[in-house]
């Protein structure tokens, strides 16, 4: 620790601060990438007469996600709740919603 007007823990904060807008960063492209590849898999099952919805499917996604928070200590409940979203955006999209 430093004084209330600076010091080295200012700096520690605006270096914690820039690690995690750069996180952000990967999260948000990562969900782009997420989001193209669902717009082909919906390309790809329109073109063999398949449904876009695939409960079991989405289920086994969300299912997944929770174990892998639970083996790095990361809350499971708030985990399924953001994964929800996203394979919401995903069917979205193979919907012919919001393309990346």
């Amino acid at each position: 620790m430093n004084d209330a007007n600076g010091g080295d823990d200012t700096d520690e904060l605006a270096t914690l601060r820039r690690a995690i807008e750069e996180i952000d960063r990967r999260i948000i492209t990562l969900i782009g990438q997420r989001l193209a590849l669902a717009q082909r898999t919906g390309d790809i099952k329109r073109e063999a007469g398949r449904p876009i919805l695939d409960a079991a499917r989405e289920a086994e996604v969300i299912r997944r996600a929770v174990i892998a928070a639970r083996g790095l200590g990361v809350p499971q409940e708030a985990t399924r709740e953001i994964f929800w979203r996203i394979v919401g955006m995903s069917r979205g999209v193979q919907e012919g919603g919001d393309a990346p």
